[in-house]
Protein backbone atom coordinates (compact mmCIF):
# COMPACT_ATOMS: atom_id res chain seq x y z
CA UNK A 1 0.00 0.00 0.00
CA UNK A 2 1.47 3.47 -0.79
CA UNK A 3 0.30 6.60 0.17
CA UNK A 4 -1.39 9.78 -1.64
CA UNK A 5 1.35 12.02 -3.49
CA UNK A 6 0.08 15.16 -3.84
CA UNK A 7 2.51 18.26 -5.53
CA UNK A 8 1.98 22.12 -4.83
CA UNK A 9 3.45 23.31 -8.35
CA UNK A 10 4.15 26.95 -6.98
CA UNK A 11 6.22 25.86 -3.88
CA UNK A 12 7.30 22.49 -5.35
CA UNK A 13 6.03 20.65 -2.18
CA UNK A 14 4.58 17.25 -1.82
CA UNK A 15 1.66 16.61 0.72
CA UNK A 16 0.67 13.06 1.58
CA UNK A 17 -2.66 11.55 2.34
CA UNK A 18 -1.94 7.97 4.52
CA UNK A 19 -5.48 5.95 5.43
CA UNK A 20 -6.30 2.40 6.38
CA UNK A 21 -8.04 0.81 4.04
CA UNK A 22 -11.13 -0.45 6.24
CA UNK A 23 -11.48 2.42 8.87
CA UNK A 24 -11.18 5.16 5.69
CA UNK A 25 -9.46 7.24 8.31
CA UNK A 26 -6.84 9.03 7.21
CA UNK A 27 -3.74 11.64 8.19
CA UNK A 28 -2.33 14.65 5.95
CA UNK A 29 1.32 15.32 6.21
CA UNK A 30 2.46 18.79 5.34
CA UNK A 31 -0.92 20.44 3.67
CA UNK A 32 -0.13 23.61 1.73
CA UNK A 33 -2.90 26.45 2.14
CA UNK A 34 -2.70 27.24 -1.70
CA UNK A 35 -4.43 23.29 -2.21
CA UNK A 36 -6.94 23.14 0.34
CA UNK A 37 -9.85 23.42 -2.51
CA UNK A 38 -8.06 20.23 -3.83
CA UNK A 39 -7.72 18.36 -0.55
CA UNK A 40 -10.95 18.44 0.58
CA UNK A 41 -12.67 17.18 -2.48
CA UNK A 42 -9.67 14.22 -2.24
CA UNK A 43 -10.75 13.59 1.12
CA UNK A 44 -15.11 13.39 -0.08
CA UNK A 45 -13.45 11.43 -3.31
CA UNK A 46 -12.14 8.75 -1.29
CA UNK A 47 -14.66 8.25 1.53
CA UNK A 48 -12.18 9.10 3.76
CA UNK A 49 -12.46 10.86 7.23
CA UNK A 50 -9.13 12.51 8.17
CA UNK A 51 -8.13 12.19 12.03
CA UNK A 52 -4.92 14.14 11.77
CA UNK A 53 -3.40 16.78 10.01
CA UNK A 54 0.56 17.17 11.07
CA UNK A 55 3.94 18.72 9.42
CA UNK A 56 7.38 17.78 9.29
CA UNK A 57 8.44 21.48 10.13
CA UNK A 58 7.62 24.88 10.60
CA UNK A 59 7.77 25.82 6.81
CA UNK A 60 9.65 29.14 5.40
CA UNK A 61 8.14 28.72 2.01
CA UNK A 62 4.38 27.65 1.71
CA UNK A 63 1.49 28.43 4.37
CA UNK A 64 0.23 25.10 5.81
CA UNK A 65 -3.87 24.71 5.48
CA UNK A 66 -3.69 22.52 8.87
CA UNK A 67 -6.02 24.94 10.71
CA UNK A 68 -8.24 25.61 7.86
CA UNK A 69 -8.34 21.54 7.22
CA UNK A 70 -9.16 20.88 11.20
CA UNK A 71 -12.14 23.41 11.05
CA UNK A 72 -13.24 21.92 7.82
CA UNK A 73 -13.00 18.21 8.61
CA UNK A 74 -13.01 17.90 12.28
CA UNK A 75 -9.17 16.64 12.16
CA UNK A 76 -6.81 17.35 14.90
CA UNK A 77 -3.09 19.23 14.24
CA UNK A 78 -0.32 17.92 15.60
CA UNK A 79 2.97 19.81 15.34
CA UNK A 80 6.61 19.13 15.94
CA UNK A 81 7.16 19.91 19.46
CA UNK A 82 10.17 21.78 18.89
CA UNK A 83 9.13 24.45 16.03
CA UNK A 84 7.01 26.47 17.93
CA UNK A 85 3.23 25.88 16.61
CA UNK A 86 1.37 26.09 20.01
CA UNK A 87 -1.66 25.84 18.16
CA UNK A 88 -1.31 22.26 17.32
CA UNK A 89 -3.34 20.07 19.70
CA UNK A 90 -0.96 17.71 19.85
CA UNK A 91 3.05 18.48 20.18
CA UNK A 92 4.94 15.54 19.20
CA UNK A 93 7.97 14.12 20.65
CA UNK A 94 10.16 11.15 19.09
CA UNK A 95 9.13 7.97 19.52
CA UNK A 96 5.49 9.62 19.57
CA UNK A 97 3.39 6.95 17.65
CA UNK A 98 0.11 8.43 15.66
CA UNK A 99 -2.78 5.61 14.99
CA UNK A 100 -5.06 5.96 12.18
CA UNK A 101 -7.36 2.99 12.25
CA UNK A 102 -5.35 -0.18 12.01
CA UNK A 103 -2.35 1.93 11.00
CA UNK A 104 0.36 3.29 12.78
CA UNK A 105 3.04 6.03 11.82
CA UNK A 106 5.68 6.69 14.11
CA UNK A 107 7.60 10.23 14.78
CA UNK A 108 11.52 10.26 14.20
CA UNK A 109 13.14 13.72 15.43
CA UNK A 110 15.51 14.75 12.54
CA UNK A 111 17.09 18.08 14.10
CA UNK A 112 18.93 19.80 11.53
CA UNK A 113 17.29 21.85 8.74
CA UNK A 114 15.30 23.88 11.93
CA UNK A 115 15.62 22.53 15.05
CA UNK A 116 12.21 20.47 15.38
CA UNK A 117 12.26 19.19 12.45
CA UNK A 118 10.93 15.56 12.34
CA UNK A 119 10.10 12.67 9.81
CA UNK A 120 7.00 10.21 9.72
CA UNK A 121 8.04 5.74 9.54
CA UNK A 122 4.73 4.37 8.52
CA UNK A 123 5.69 0.45 7.33
CA UNK A 124 8.67 0.75 4.76
CA UNK A 125 7.84 4.11 3.64
CA UNK A 126 9.45 7.08 5.41
CA UNK A 127 8.39 10.72 4.62
CA UNK A 128 11.20 12.92 5.21
CA UNK A 129 9.90 16.67 5.00
CA UNK A 130 12.95 18.75 4.42
CA UNK A 131 15.53 16.50 5.75
CA UNK A 132 16.47 14.13 3.62
CA UNK A 133 15.56 14.81 -0.50
CA UNK A 134 16.35 13.21 -3.10
CA UNK A 135 20.15 13.55 -4.13
CA UNK A 136 20.18 16.21 -1.59
CA UNK A 137 19.06 18.02 1.67
CA UNK A 138 16.94 20.90 3.39
CA UNK A 139 18.65 24.08 3.55
CA UNK A 140 20.32 24.78 7.06
CA UNK A 141 21.44 28.56 6.77
CA UNK A 142 18.10 29.98 9.17
CA UNK A 143 15.77 29.09 11.13
CA UNK A 144 17.63 26.99 13.99
CA UNK A 145 19.31 25.34 10.72
CA UNK A 146 22.31 23.23 11.91
CA UNK A 147 24.26 21.68 9.49
CA UNK A 148 26.08 18.93 11.76
CA UNK A 149 22.91 18.35 13.31
CA UNK A 150 21.41 17.49 10.12
CA UNK A 151 24.46 15.32 8.62
CA UNK A 152 23.65 13.08 12.15
CA UNK A 153 20.13 12.99 11.48
CA UNK A 154 20.79 11.86 7.61
CA UNK A 155 23.36 9.18 8.37
CA UNK A 156 22.75 8.16 12.05
CA UNK A 157 18.91 8.09 12.04
CA UNK A 158 17.53 7.66 8.07
CA UNK A 159 20.11 6.19 6.75
CA UNK A 160 20.48 3.27 8.89
CA UNK A 161 16.52 2.01 8.04
CA UNK A 162 16.56 -0.63 5.75
CA UNK A 163 17.99 0.06 2.17
CA UNK A 164 14.50 -0.93 0.48
CA UNK A 165 12.88 1.93 2.60
CA UNK A 166 10.62 3.88 0.64
CA UNK A 167 11.68 7.94 1.37
CA UNK A 168 8.93 10.11 0.13
CA UNK A 169 10.46 13.98 0.52
CA UNK A 170 9.26 17.47 1.03
CA UNK A 171 9.86 19.18 -2.24
CA UNK A 172 11.65 17.81 -5.43
CA UNK A 173 12.45 19.94 -8.38
CA UNK A 174 13.04 17.82 -11.06
CA UNK A 175 10.06 15.92 -11.01
CA UNK A 176 11.11 12.76 -9.28
CA UNK A 177 8.74 11.36 -6.72
CA UNK A 178 10.40 9.22 -4.20
CA UNK A 179 13.88 7.06 -3.62
CA UNK A 180 14.62 4.67 -1.01
CA UNK A 181 17.01 4.85 1.73
CA UNK A 182 20.03 2.37 0.14
CA UNK A 183 19.85 4.91 -3.23
CA UNK A 184 19.90 7.90 -1.10
CA UNK A 185 23.09 5.74 0.96
CA UNK A 186 24.78 5.11 -2.23
CA UNK A 187 24.35 8.34 -4.36
CA UNK A 188 23.09 10.89 -2.63
CA UNK A 189 26.06 13.56 -3.59
CA UNK A 190 25.69 15.24 -0.08
CA UNK A 191 25.82 12.70 1.95
CA UNK A 192 27.74 9.54 0.31
CA UNK A 193 31.30 9.14 0.66
CA UNK A 194 31.52 12.36 2.68
CA UNK A 195 32.63 12.93 6.38
CA UNK A 196 30.25 15.50 8.66
CA UNK A 197 33.19 18.36 8.02
CA UNK A 198 32.61 18.01 4.37
CA UNK A 199 29.08 18.23 4.72
CA UNK A 200 29.18 21.05 7.07
CA UNK A 201 31.46 22.85 4.51
CA UNK A 202 29.35 22.51 1.68
CA UNK A 203 26.46 23.47 3.69
CA UNK A 204 28.12 26.95 4.20
CA UNK A 205 28.90 27.29 0.99
CA UNK A 206 25.46 27.17 -0.65
CA UNK A 207 24.41 31.02 -0.25
CA UNK A 208 20.71 30.03 -1.43
CA UNK A 209 18.27 33.19 -2.07
CA UNK A 210 15.78 33.59 0.68
CA UNK A 211 12.31 32.06 0.52
CA UNK A 212 9.92 34.43 -1.29
CA UNK A 213 7.24 33.64 1.16
CA UNK A 214 9.03 33.48 4.79
CA UNK A 215 7.96 36.66 6.15
CA UNK A 216 4.24 35.99 5.84
CA UNK A 217 5.14 31.87 6.16
CA UNK A 218 6.38 31.66 9.40
CA UNK A 219 4.33 33.74 11.28
CA UNK A 220 1.00 32.26 9.76
CA UNK A 221 2.51 28.99 10.25
CA UNK A 222 2.72 29.77 14.17
CA UNK A 223 -0.64 29.93 13.88
CA UNK A 224 -0.94 26.64 12.29
CA UNK A 225 -2.19 28.87 8.68
CA UNK A 226 -5.30 30.07 10.65
CA UNK A 227 -5.82 34.07 9.09
CA UNK A 228 -3.24 33.75 7.19
CA UNK A 229 -3.28 36.22 4.08
CA UNK A 230 -6.51 38.49 5.69
CA UNK A 231 -6.03 41.82 7.78
CA UNK A 232 -7.50 41.80 11.26
CA UNK A 233 -10.86 42.90 11.53
CA UNK A 234 -10.01 45.77 13.47
CA UNK A 235 -13.93 47.02 13.80
CA UNK A 236 -13.85 48.24 10.45
CA UNK A 237 -17.27 49.60 8.81
CA UNK A 238 -15.63 48.32 5.37
CA UNK A 239 -15.73 45.58 3.20
CA UNK A 240 -12.78 43.99 2.14
CA UNK A 241 -12.32 42.18 -1.04
CA UNK A 242 -12.35 38.70 -1.01
CA UNK A 243 -12.53 36.05 -3.91
CA UNK A 244 -15.15 34.05 -5.01
CA UNK A 245 -17.88 35.80 -2.61
CA UNK A 246 -19.15 39.34 -1.80
CA UNK A 247 -16.34 40.34 0.59
CA UNK A 248 -14.84 40.00 4.09
CA UNK A 249 -16.54 42.08 7.22
CA UNK A 250 -15.94 42.64 10.78
CA UNK A 251 -18.28 41.81 13.30
CA UNK A 252 -19.40 44.67 13.78
CA UNK A 253 -20.40 45.30 10.50
CA UNK A 254 -22.32 42.62 9.85
CA UNK A 255 -23.78 42.93 13.33
CA UNK A 256 -24.90 46.75 12.49
CA UNK A 257 -26.35 45.42 9.21
CA UNK A 258 -28.08 42.60 10.87
CA UNK A 259 -30.03 44.72 13.34
CA UNK A 260 -30.82 47.38 10.55
CA UNK A 261 -32.11 44.41 8.97
CA UNK A 262 -30.08 44.58 5.98
CA UNK A 263 -29.12 41.38 6.33
CA UNK A 264 -29.71 37.59 7.60
CA UNK A 265 -27.08 36.25 9.97
CA UNK A 266 -26.38 32.97 9.29
CA UNK A 267 -24.86 30.52 11.81
CA UNK A 268 -23.20 27.73 9.72
CA UNK A 269 -21.40 26.06 12.87
CA UNK A 270 -22.99 22.69 13.82
CA UNK A 271 -25.61 22.74 16.80
CA UNK A 272 -22.94 21.09 19.26
CA UNK A 273 -20.87 24.14 18.68
CA UNK A 274 -23.78 26.03 19.61
CA UNK A 275 -24.67 24.40 22.21
CA UNK A 276 -21.18 24.11 24.25
CA UNK A 277 -19.46 27.13 23.26
CA UNK A 278 -22.91 29.63 22.88
CA UNK A 279 -25.50 30.91 20.48
CA UNK A 280 -27.05 34.12 18.30
CA UNK A 281 -30.30 34.72 19.45
CA UNK A 282 -32.05 35.70 16.36
CA UNK A 283 -29.45 34.29 13.76
CA UNK A 284 -30.37 31.46 11.50
CA UNK A 285 -28.91 27.70 12.74
CA UNK A 286 -27.37 26.44 9.37
CA UNK A 287 -24.82 24.48 9.75
CA UNK A 288 -22.61 24.60 7.03
CA UNK A 289 -21.09 20.51 8.13
CA UNK A 290 -22.24 18.79 10.70
CA UNK A 291 -21.75 16.46 13.62
CA UNK A 292 -20.59 13.17 13.73
CA UNK A 293 -17.69 13.53 11.10
CA UNK A 294 -18.31 16.92 9.68
CA UNK A 295 -20.39 15.47 7.02
CA UNK A 296 -22.03 18.12 4.44
CA UNK A 297 -25.52 19.26 5.19
CA UNK A 298 -27.21 17.74 2.40
CA UNK A 299 -30.19 20.91 2.85
CA UNK A 300 -27.73 23.58 3.41
CA UNK A 301 -28.56 24.82 -0.25
CA UNK A 302 -32.18 24.66 0.24
CA UNK A 303 -32.04 26.05 3.56
CA UNK A 304 -30.31 28.98 3.24
CA UNK A 305 -32.66 30.00 0.04
CA UNK A 306 -35.29 29.98 1.93
CA UNK A 307 -34.29 32.26 4.97
CA UNK A 308 -32.55 34.81 2.85
CA UNK A 309 -35.34 37.39 1.21
CA UNK A 310 -34.65 38.86 -2.47
CA UNK A 311 -32.75 41.80 -1.94
CA UNK A 312 -31.26 41.27 2.07
CA UNK A 313 -27.61 40.56 2.27
CA UNK A 314 -26.19 36.94 4.34
CA UNK A 315 -23.43 37.25 6.48
CA UNK A 316 -21.73 33.68 7.23
CA UNK A 317 -20.64 33.33 11.06
CA UNK A 318 -18.73 30.11 12.06
CA UNK A 319 -16.40 29.60 14.68
CA UNK A 320 -13.33 32.08 13.74
CA UNK A 321 -14.06 32.75 9.76
CA UNK A 322 -12.88 29.65 7.84
CA UNK A 323 -16.15 27.60 7.30
CA UNK A 324 -17.86 30.60 6.80
CA UNK A 325 -16.01 31.24 3.68
CA UNK A 326 -16.72 28.08 2.16
CA UNK A 327 -20.04 28.69 3.05
CA UNK A 328 -20.30 32.21 1.32
CA UNK A 329 -18.66 31.02 -1.56
CA UNK A 330 -21.67 28.52 -1.93
CA UNK A 331 -24.77 31.13 -1.22
CA UNK A 332 -22.69 33.27 -4.21
CA UNK A 333 -22.57 30.43 -6.45
CA UNK A 334 -26.76 30.45 -5.75
CA UNK A 335 -27.05 33.84 -6.15
CA UNK A 336 -26.77 35.46 -3.37
CA UNK A 337 -25.11 38.54 -1.79
CA UNK A 338 -22.78 36.58 0.68
CA UNK A 339 -20.21 38.09 2.82
CA UNK A 340 -17.86 36.44 5.68
CA UNK A 341 -17.49 37.51 9.05
CA UNK A 342 -13.76 37.53 10.29
CA UNK A 343 -12.24 35.80 13.11
CA UNK A 344 -16.08 34.52 13.42
CA UNK A 345 -17.92 33.43 16.96
CA UNK A 346 -14.34 32.92 18.90
CA UNK A 347 -11.80 34.54 17.34
CA UNK A 348 -8.42 33.03 16.23
CA UNK A 349 -6.44 31.11 18.69
CA UNK A 350 -3.90 32.53 20.68
CA UNK A 351 -0.19 31.80 21.38
CA UNK A 352 -1.32 28.51 23.78
CA UNK A 353 -4.30 27.64 21.39
CA UNK A 354 -7.03 29.29 23.47
CA UNK A 355 -10.21 31.22 21.84
CA UNK A 356 -12.10 34.08 23.14
CA UNK A 357 -9.04 36.57 23.66
CA UNK A 358 -8.32 37.07 19.79
CA UNK A 359 -10.96 39.09 18.66
CA UNK A 360 -14.53 37.51 16.99
CA UNK A 361 -18.36 38.11 18.06
CA UNK A 362 -18.86 36.89 21.21
CA UNK A 363 -15.01 39.15 22.67
CA UNK A 364 -16.15 42.10 21.10
CA UNK A 365 -19.63 41.60 23.39
CA UNK A 366 -21.99 41.22 20.03
CA UNK A 367 -25.59 39.71 20.94
CA UNK A 368 -25.32 36.19 22.26
CA UNK A 369 -26.14 33.40 24.75
CA UNK A 370 -24.71 30.36 26.36
CA UNK A 371 -27.44 27.79 26.86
Amino acid sequence: MKPIQLFDPTSSSYTYVLHDPSTREALIIDPVDQQLARDLALLQEQGLKLLWTVETHMHADHITSAGQLAEHTGAQTAAPQGCGIATAARQLEDGDVLQVGGEKITVLHTPGHTAGSVSYLWRNHLFTGDTLLIGGCGRTDFQSGNAAALYQSITQRLLTLPDDTLVWPGHDYQGRTHSTVGAEKAGNPRIAGRTQADFVRTMAQLDLPRPARMDEALPANQNSGIGAGRRDAGGSLQVQPADGYAGDVSPQLACRWWQDGQAVLIDVRTDAEREWVGFVPGAVALAWKQWPGMAMNLRFDADLQAAVPPGNKAVMLCRSGVRSVAAARRATELGLEAYNILEGFEGDPDAEAHRGARGGWRFLGLPWRQK
